[in-house]
């Protein structure tokens, strides 16, 4: 007869929870607890004053929101839950968000948790990817890294793509990497990296294959085993990629168009041509028909265009700088102390392997983000950083194995000077902001060097005192950009880093003073609905529009009301012909409001619009996305979204526009009243839709901003 123990359950759990806590047995007692914390600090990290970013970028949070209603909205990555036109990307980076959503209801903190989680499961995987060759100290120096990159802070608290296409190119080099290690299940590993390039894609389509010719070519060349088993594990990991990305792609293409929403940022309403053009070759070329002032080429004069100078000296600027550059120059040096340590290596060294896996992914997405023509913003180069963290965490492991060769000590004392070099020029750029620290870095920086490089063959107690020195000093400037980013909120479309004139001049911050592309000033005072304070004329003057505080209520967490910026907006603005925006008609005040930002809804419009939206399918429409996002998120209503995010899509058309009306479908349109953009003469073709309701139907102001009641005729 078996007796049962009624304390075995509870002694099997604290097996469980004991091995958890105390990970492998052959790792020293310290390495699991610090893993642990490390992920425990990165997640309070980036949670820390969450909701202040309120509903983040309108665009994307007004499709979580659709989402999160209508599953059709939620697998095409609709604008609103009526279906009439989609976000300009694939909507893989919305589920996860729009799951959030339809668990626990719309708020702010409901669609930024899921991107804060990617940010803590990009420095475990990151971690796992580097230790698994180079020790637990390297991994958890290169999550360090990952965690503190000023960019990283602020794309896993914010709700673009970006935050989950870095966590699946991580979990891509992981897949890589254990492929490249051999044995019966490479190939799985293989055709696991595939899958994460294929959801990828599915979440920003061709920047997802920036770094697959370099992994791809390294395991063709260093995998264990003959060519063609190399080339037929990559022929099944390029189909497990076909599949895992070509599903929806199918799927949609194949949808009949008149059951599904137009296909947002594309002209024929294809997402192939969405795909190479205004997010493929157009951002190479510059050639991006359908953005603002775009498919007219790169422009400007050599080295240079709409979108900032290009060249080599790019991701080094005042305005990309902060971003992502401070360990840069380190990793660049790392990567080439690396290779040339693993220089004699067979030729199926994981070491070696591992270097020219992440070195090149880091040199090609340099490359493409340097030279690049079309529409480029700081907040892309959060690609680079688990390239560089992993680079830093690997090449100072290296170089600390061989520390008692001078060339190896040396490398890492000039690793050390160059570091806290580029942090006191970096820091230099704010110099009102902890001027201490600038110098203070540099001299720790000197000393760390200086102790490396006699360390080696001195003392090893004073060399492990020097290292972390110089990793703290390097990762000083970085962690204090990023307590600055974290310590305050972000809205729109266009969001950087750092302190506050922590970018150099030529662009529309996210964080600009006076609230100018994305950051309102303290107290939340705007001017009148959907309209930036300080105002913008359209014609380059500083002419106040909306001065005063705002008479509409914020309908976001935190109290700040949803902006956004054009995502074709060109760094340092732009002009037309008398001072008018290219491809803006010539009514419409409120110089970009509804462009460059979100309409302030007030509650007289608010209830208004929520007045009998049970009748209507959708509550109003207007030119724009940012304008109809912020209706739609104040309502929790469907807003159409008239040509889409920069309003030059061609969707709909006046016939069908006027069908809709026809049928009483839509009960307002908003139009430009006090600052809200896309009111009649609004942008590129939609202008007809514009002046045939001013035409047609009476306007009233509600609140401080216009609406047409498309039931009644004058």
């Amino acid at each position: 007869m078996t007796t049962l123990n009624p304390a075995a359950p509870a002694a099997r759990r604290s097996d469980r929870l004991a091995r958890f806590w105390r990970g492998r047995a052959e790792d020293a007692p310290w390495v699991r607890p610090a893993f642990l914390g490390l992920l425990a600090a990165t997640g309070l990290l980036y949670l820390w004053n969450l909701s202040a970013s309120g509903y983040a970028n309108s665009f994307y949070s007004a499709a979580v929101q659709a989402g999160g209603e209508s599953w059709k909205a939620f697998f095409f990555g609709s604008l609103d839950a009526a279906n009439a036109i989609t976000v300009d990307k694939p909507p893989a980076a919305l589920w996860p968000m729009a799951l959030s959503v339809r668990l626990f209801g719309l708020g702010s903190w409901q669609i930024l948790v899921p991107e804060v989680l990617m940010g803590v499961a990009s420095v475990g995987v990151l971690y796992a990817a580097v230790r698994r060759r180079f020790g637990a100290g390297a991994g958890l120096i290169a999550g360090l890294v990952l965690a503190l990159t000023p960019v990283a802070a602020l794309m896993f608290r914010f709700n673009n793509p970006d935050a989950l296409l870095a966590l699946l190119m991580t979990v891509a080099a992981y897949g890589v990497l254990r492929a490249l290690e051999g044995g019966p299940g490479a190939v799985k590993w293989l055709m696991g990296a595939g899958v994460a390039f294929g959801f990828a894609f599915l979440a920003k389509t061709l920047q997802a294959f920036l770094i697959l010719p370099p992994l791809a070519l390294v395991y063709a060349v260093c995998a264990p085993g003959g060519l063609g088993r190399r080339i037929r594990d990559l022929a099944l990991a390029g189909l497990a990629l076909l599949v895992s990305a070509g599903w929806w792609v199918a799927l949609v293409e194949l949808w009949p168009a008149s059951s599904r929403p137009y296909v947002g940022g594309s002209q024929n309403n294809s997402f192939l041509e969405l795909t190479f053009g205004y997010n493929g070759l157009g951002r190479i070329n510059g050639n991006e028909t359908g953005s603002v002032g775009g498919g007219g080429g790169p422009g400007g004069s050599a080295g240079g265009g709409r979108w900032g100078e290009t060249g080599v000296g790019r991701m080094f600027n005042d305005a990309v700088g902060g971003q992502i550059s401070w360990l840069l120059p380190a990793a660049l040096l790392l990567l080439v102390a690396g290779l040339v340590v693993t220089r004699r290596a067979p030729r199926t060294d994981t070491a070696r392997s591992a270097f020219l896996v992440w070195g090149g992914a880091l040199l090609i997405t340099l490359a493409v983000f340097s030279f690049m023509a079309g529409i480029f913003h700081e907040y892309y180069t959060i690609a680079l950083a688990p390239y560089v963290a992993a680079l830093v965490g690997m090449g100072a492991s290296v170089l600390w194995e061989e520390r008692t060769r001078f060339a190896a000590s040396a490398a890492l004392a000039v690793t050390a000077a160059v570091t806290a070099w580029w942090a006191w020029t970096l820091l230099g750029r704010t110099p009102d902001w902890l001027p201490w620290l600038r110098w203070t870095v540099l001299v720790a920086g000197a000393v760390a060097a200086l102790g490396l490089l006699v360390s080696g063959r001195v003392d090893r107690r004073l060399g492990l005192a020097a290292a972390g020195l110089g990793l703290a000093a390097g990762l000083a400037g970085p962690f204090a950009y990023t307590l600055a980013t974290v310590d305050t909120g972000h809205q729109g479309s266009i969001v950087t880093a750092g302190p506050s004139g922590g970018r150099g001049p030529g662009g529309f911050g996210g964080r600009m003073p006076g609230g100018f592309g994305g950051r309102m000033p303290e107290g939340g005072q705007g001017g009148q609905d959907g309209q930036m304070p300080g105002g913008f004329d359209g014609q380059g003057q500083g002419q106040s529009q909306g001065q005063g505080q705002g008479q509409g209520q914020s309908q976001v967490p935190g109290g700040t009301p949803p902006q956004g910026t054009p995502q074709g907006m060109p760094q340092g603005g732009f002009q037309g012909s008398r001072g008018e925006r290219p491809g803006f008609g010539g009514g419409g005040g409120g110089g970009m409001g509804g462009l460059l930002n979100g309409a302030n809804v007030g509650a007289e419009a608010k209830a208004a619009l929520l007045k009998d939206a049970g009748s209507y399918t959708w509550v109003a429409a207007t030119v724009g996305a940012q304008n109809a996002a912020s209706y739609q998120l104040a309502t929790e209503k469907p807003v159409m979204a008239i040509g889409g995010f920069n309003g030059s899509d061609p969707s709909p058309t006046l016939a069908q526009f006027k069908q809709y009306v026809a049928e009483g479908r839509i009960h307002y349109f908003i139009g430009s009243g006090e600052g809200n953009g896309g009111g009649p003469g609004g942008p590129g073709g939609n202008s007809e839709i514009s002046a045939w309701v001013a035409a047609t139907f009476e306007k009233t102001t509600v609140g401080s901003a216009t609406f047409y009641d498309l039931t009644k005729e004058k």
